[in-house]
C-alpha cells in the first residue's frame, strides 16, 4: 500500500498543496464541499421529533462517497482536515458517519493557513469532532430550513412563483426598502455658506465663516448671508486667535471578512462574492515558483482582529529592517463582543512576501487583493501618524472666520496603507502661512454658495455590510450569499453601486413585515445569532434554541396563511402586439429584471427583451442605433440594433461622437468622482463630469 494515512480536506486546490507538505505516507483528498444535507424536495426536519434534522446524500455526490469509502478502507488513519469553522466542522462530522468514523476519536485536524509549518504542526495535534461547533451549524441550518420553507411556500401562493424569504435576507431587505422610504420622504433644507481667499505674505489660503461675536451661526437663507456681507467693510482681517495641537491617528485593525469586502468595493470595486472567491485562492495555495504551492493568506472566514504572536514578531522585524524601529506600533488588536475568536484576523502567512515578489506569479484579481490584505496587516502593527494641527481666527467687525491646516509630522501607519471610507475623503494636507495674534491679512474675495441637504445615501455594498455587522445580522459567511439573494430574487437591484428596491421587492417586504414581524426585526434578529453562538460555545442545547423560535413562529404562519390574500400583480401593457400570435404583447418580471411576453401565455411562449435606444448611432455600420441591454449576468453592455448583421459590442457607452485626434468613437467611462468621456482607440481624455 502506498499510503498509511488518508486526509479529507474540501477542495481539490487545498488537496493538492497539503499532500506536497505531508508527504507519501499521506494521500489528500477533496470531499468537494458538503456531501450531506437536508433534502431540497421537503422539509427534512422533523418538528414533532425534536427538530430532528433528516439528512440524505447530495444527489451526484454517490460516486465520490463510493470513492472516499474505497481510500478509507485502504488507510490505517483517515484525517479530516475541512476547513477551521463551523461548516468545515460540519463536514467533517457527515464525513464520519458516511466513512463509519467515532467522531470521539482523534480525527479532525485543523489549521488556519495553508503553510508546511502550520499544516504540519497541526497534524501532530488531532482532536476529536468539536459536538459544538457541529450543533452551531446544524442550528442554523434547520433554523433557515423552517423559515425558508415555510414562508417561500405562502409567498409562492400568494403572489409569485420563485420567491423565498430568510432570516437574514428579509432584514438586509427590508434595511434597503426603509432606506429608501427615508430618500422618498426627506425635505432639503436651504443652507449657505461662506468661503473667503486670503493673502498672507504673498500666499492664498482659505477660511470658512464660522459665526458673530465668538457664537457660531447658521446661514439658512440668502437674507442671512446679506446681513453677513454688510458687516464687511473692508478687505482687512484681524488674527484673533491660533491654536496649535498635535493630533496621531491609530491605522486599523487588520482584515475581518466584513472589513476585508467593504473596502474591497471601496477600493478594488470588487463585489463580495468575487472578493471571497479570490481570498479562497489565496487561502488554499498558490504555485510561486521553487518554493511551490504555498496559502498565501490565513482563512478568510473571521470575524476576529487577533494576531497570532508569531506573526506580530515577524511583522516587528519586517517594519524594523524595512522603516525603521521607529516605525514599530504598539496596537493590541481588541474583538468587538460578537467575535468567534477561534481564529485570526486575516494576514499574510508571511509578511516577508511583499505583493511585488508575488506578482509575476498571481493573477491581475489576485495581486491587488493579496497586496491590500498585506498592506492593511503591516500597516496595522505600525506606529501612529502624527498631525501638526493649526485653526487660526480671523475676524472683521465682530464676524468671524476660521482657517485650518494639518500637516503630517510623521507618517506612520500611512507609509504602508490608508483606509477608505464611503463618507469622507482621505485626508488632505492643508499648509497655512504662518499666522500669530495680531496679523491682519488681506481677503481676496469672499463667496457666498447655496447649498441644500441631501438625502441619506442607498446602501452601497459595503455600506450594507456594514450596518448588518454593526446591528449583529448574520456572520461573515452569510454577507456574499444573502446580497448576492436579494439580487437574483430581483427584489433589489444595484443601480450605480447602490442597491434599488424593486416593485416585487416592496411587496414581499410589506407582508413579511406585516405577518412575520420578527424575522425582519434587526434586534431580534441580533439576539437569535448570539443565542445560536452560544450553542457553539457549549452554552446551550441548539433544539431549545430552535424551539424558543419555532413556537411563537408557527402562530405567524397560521396566521398568514389565512389572512394573506392573494395579491395579483397586473402585467403592464407593452403597447405593441405580439408578432406571431398578434395578442397583446405585456411586461413581466423574471429572473433578469423586466422582459416583453406574450399575453397568450401559455399558448404562445412568444418573449422579447426590452432595450433601451440611447439616440446614438452605431460606430460600427453607420445603419444601425445603440441599444442598452443586460447580460446573463445582468451587467450592462451596448450594442447594435442591428445584430447579428453587426456584431459591433461595448461595455462602454458610446456618445455619439469622434475623437478628434484619430476619429475613433468616444465612449463614457465610470471614474472616481463622475463620469470621464474618453477615446476607445487612443489616448484622449475629456474632463471629469460630476
Amino acid at each position: 500500500m502506498a499510503y498509511k494515512n488518508l486526509v479529507i480536506v474540501e477542495s481539490p486546490a487545498k488537496a493538492k498543496t497539503i499532500e506536497k507538505y505531508l508527504g507519501k505516507q499521506y494521500k489528500v483528498v477533496a470531499s468537494k464541499g458538503h456531501l450531506r444535507d437536508l433534502p431540497k424536495s421537503k422539509m427534512g426536519v422533523d418538528i414533532d421529533n425534536n427538530y430532528e434534522p433528516y439528512y440524505i446524500s447530495i444527489r451526484g455526490k454517490g460516486d465520490l462517497i463510493k470513492e472516499l469509502k474505497k481510500y478509507a478502507d485502504k488507510a490505517e488513519k483517515v484525517y479530516l482536515a475541512s476547513d477551521p469553522d463551523r461548516e468545515g466542522e460540519a463536514i467533517a462530522w457527515h464525513l464520519s458517519y458516511l466513512l463509519g468514523l467515532n467522531p470521539k476519536d482523534n480525527i479532525r485536524v485543523v489549521f488556519n493557513e495553508i503553510t508546511k509549518d502550520a499544516v504540519k504542526l497541526a497534524f501532530k495535534d488531532p482532536r476529536p469532532i468539536d459536538m459544538s461547533l457541529v450543533d452551531a451549524q446544524q442550528a442554523r441550518r434547520v433554523l433557515d430550513r423552517l423559515v425558508g420553507y415555510t414562508i417561500s411556500p405562502i409567498l409562492w401562493k400568494k403572489v409569485k412563483k420563485g420567491l423565498s424569504a430568510g432570516r437574514v435576507q428579509s432584514v438586509a431587505l427590508k434595511l434597503i426598502i426603509d432606506r429608501e422610504k427615508d430618500i422618498q420622504e426627506f425635505v432639503p433644507k436651504e443652507y449657505w455658506q461662506i468661503v473667503g481667499a486670503f493673502i498672507k505674505d504673498k500666499k492664498v489660503f482659505s477660511a470658512q465663516f464660522y459665526g458673530v461675536n465668538g457664537k457660531k451661526v447658521e446661514l439658512k437663507t440668502k437674507e442671512d448671508v446679506e446681513d453677513i456681507q454688510k458687516k464687511l467693510t473692508s478687505r482687512d482681517y484681524q488674527v484673533t486667535d491660533v491654536v496649535k495641537k498635535e493630533r496621531k491617528r491609530q491605522p486599523a485593525l487588520p482584515f475581518t471578512t466584513s472589513s476585508l469586502q467593504q473596502e474591497a468595493v471601496r477600493k478594488l470595486n470588487f463585489r463580495t462574492g468575487r472578493t471571497m472567491a479570490i481570498a479562497q485562492q489565496l487561502y488554499e495555495g498558490v504555485s510561486i515558483g521553487r518554493t511551490g504551492t504555498v496559502g498565501l493568506i490565513t482563512y478568510m472566514r473571521t470575524d476576529s482582529t487577533r494576531i497570532s504572536d508569531v506573526a506580530k514578531t515577524e511583522a516587528i522585524d519586517f517594519i524594523t529592517q524595512t522603516h525603521g524601529q521607529a516605525y514599530v506600533g504598539k496596537t493590541t488588536s481588541k474583538n468587538s463582543k460578537a467575535a468567534q475568536d477561534a481564529h485570526e484576523a486575516i494576514r499574510p502567512t508571511s509578511v516577508f512576501r511583499t505583493p511585488e515578489s508575488l506578482e509575476k506569479y498571481l493573477t491581475k484579481e489576485q495581486f491587488k487583493l493579496y497586496a491590500l490584505i498585506w498592506a492593511r496587516f503591516v500597516a496595522s502593527q505600525m506606529s501612529q501618524a502624527v498631525y501638526d494641527t493649526v485653526q487660526a481666527t480671523l475676524m472683521q467687525n465682530q464676524v468671524q472666520f476660521k482657517a485650518n491646516g494639518s500637516v503630517v509630522k510623521f507618517p506612520g501607519f500611512l507609509k504602508v496603507y490608508e483606509e477608505s471610507s464611503d463618507d469622507k475623503k482621505s485626508e488632505k494636507q492643508l499648509t497655512l502661512p504662518e499666522l500669530v495674534v495680531g496679523d491682519v491679512v488681506l481677503s481676496k474675495d469672499i463667496e457666498p454658495t447655496q447649498h441644500f441637504t441631501q438625502p441619506p445615501a442607498r446602501y452601497s455594498e459595503a455600506t450594507l455590510i456594514k450596518v448588518l455587522e454593526e446591528n449583529g445580522v448574520g456572520r461573515p459567511s452569510t454577507y456574499a450569499p444573502t446580497l448576492d439573494t436579494i439580487q437574483r430574487r430581483y427584489y433589489v437591484k444595484l443601480v450605480s453601486k447602490r442597491f434599488e428596491p424593486t416593485e416585487l421587492g416592496g411587496i414581499v417586504n410589506t407582508l413579511i413585515t406585516t405577518f412575520f414581524p420578527n424575522i425582519v426585526d434587526v434586534h431580534f434578529t441580533a439576539e437569535m445569532e448570539t443565542d445560536l453562538d452560544d450553542i457553539e460555545e457549549g452554552k446551550r442545547v441548539w433544539q431549545e434554541v430552535i424551539d424558543l423560535f419555532y413556537k411563537p413562529f408557527s402562530l405567524y404562519l397560521e396566521k398568514a396563511e389565512t389572512d394573506i390574500e392573494k395579491i395579483d400583480i397586473k402585467d403592464e401593457p407593452a403597447g405593441f402586439d405580439c408578432p406571431e400570435c398578434s395578442s397583446p404583447m405585456v411586461i413581466k418580471i423574471g429572473k433578469f429584471g423586466k422582459f416583453y411576453a406574450c399575453s397568450n401565455f401559455p399558448d404562445c411562449r412568444y418573449t422579447q427583451a426590452i432595450v433601451k435606444k440611447i439616440d446614438v448611432s452605431c460606430p460600427q455600420c453607420q445603419k444601425g442605433e445603440i441599444l442598452e441591454r443586460k447580460s446573463k449576468k445582468n451587467k450592462i453592455f451596448y450594442g447594435c440594433s442591428c445584430y447579428p448583421e453587426c456584431d459591433f459590442v461595448s461595455w462602454d457607452k458610446p456618445v455619439g461622437r469622434n475623437c478628434p485626434k484619430d476619429n475613433a468613437y468616444l465612449i463614457e467611462k465610470k471614474v472616481r468622482g463622475g463620469k470621464q468621456i474618453v477615446c476607445s482607440h487612443c489616448d484622449y481624455k475629456e474632463e471629469v463630469q460630476k
